[in-house]
């Protein structure tokens, strides 16, 4: 699964949800959803988490030329 954005991560992990409520899929298949959904969580915390880094840094960097 390719790395993608923030909001397409998010879409993606709501409609893995949406599949998993309804109750339609096979138990094989309802794991290899949920692990993908597992995957997406991870890789938007990576995003969130660089997010945050790169805006401390960037409030160091603007105290700095204050």
């Amino acid at each position: 699964m390719a790395k993608e954005n923030f909001e397409t991560n998010l879409i993606n992990l709501e409609k893995i949800v949406l599949e998993l409520e309804e109750g339609n899929l096979s138990l094989e298949d309802s794991l290899n959803r949920y692990k993908e959904g597992i995957e997406l969580i991870k890789n938007c915390n990576i995003i969130i988490e660089n997010a945050e880094k790169e805006v401390t840094k960037l409030a160091k960097d603007f105290k700095k030329d204050e």
